[in-house]
């Protein structure tokens, strides 16, 4: 694979804006060897893609064929390419992962599904269709956490419904939590396996409460890292991945 399709691939511009990214020294491949960043000028240089480590414009990037991160979403964002009121979550990732190539009209890592603006945690993205669709699909029933703070004391009325089912207001099948468990006088731990629009919310309003603060800390058998802080993402690795579907 020639170098500038390399680049090419991971998001870094037009095959030209490429070439002309390592013809004008811009572009350092890393030599496992030496352990050192050498300077590449040839475009057309054939490369085995797996595990190359290069640097552009101070950028440092592991190839990838696929892109699957994670990003610990703060509040007042919002999971949209154009936001209405709220900065776009897009904007906190660099701009190789928001420019990959893909065969669909919008370019970049797309959001597993949404939080809204207010809701805060983890948050997948990714360029891999069929992985998004798996995670987001609620026939696959992939279990989510939410920490959920609310107005007023929770009570095992509430607990009992959210369990049993509570009918929302534009559908008729009542929606149930796969899991409750009361955590403090106003706050639950929610385990859901479906993603409807306000969900959470439309559920405890439901049961006759309201959602204040709202996280989502697990996918999966995924964990949001304790040390992944508001506004930062990694790299999804194997056992991450596994760790999805596990």
């Amino acid at each position: 694979m020639q170098l500038q399709d390399i680049l090419y691939s991971q998001g870094f511009g037009t095959r030209r804006v490429c070439a002309g990214l390592i013809q004008r020294g811009l572009v350092q491949l890393f030599d496992s060897e030496t352990g050192i960043f050498q300077v590449c000028m040839n475009s057309v240089m054939d490369l085995k893609p797996e595990g190359i480590k290069f640097r552009v414009l101070e950028e440092t990037w592991v190839y990838q064929s696929r892109a699957y991160v994670m990003l610990h979403k703060p509040s007042g964002t919002e999971c949209s390419q154009k936001p209405s009121t709220y900065p776009s979550v897009y904007t906190l990732l660099p701009m190789p992962l928001r420019q990959r190539p893909c065969k669909s009209a919008i370019q970049g890592v797309q959001a597993v599904g949404r939080l809204d603006q207010d809701t805060t945690g983890l948050l997948l993205l990714s360029d891999d269709g069929q992985f998004i669709h798996r995670m987001s699909s609620p026939k696959k029933h992939v279990p989510k956490l939410y920490e959920v703070g609310t107005k007023h004391p929770v009570s095992s009325v509430q607990i009992d419904r959210l369990l049993e089912g509570v009918v929302l207001d534009d559908d008729p099948i009542a929606v149930k939590a796969a899991a409750c468990v009361q955590t403090s006088d106003h706050g639950l731990s929610l385990t859901l396996t479906e993603g409807k629009y306000h969900q959470v919310k439309r559920m405890l309003a439901a049961v006759g409460n309201r959602v204040e603060t709202l996280h989502r800390s697990r996918i999966g058998n995924l964990a949001l890292p304790i040390g992944l802080a508001p506004g930062q993402w990694k790299w999804l690795d194997d056992d991450d991945l596994a760790a999805l579907t596990s």
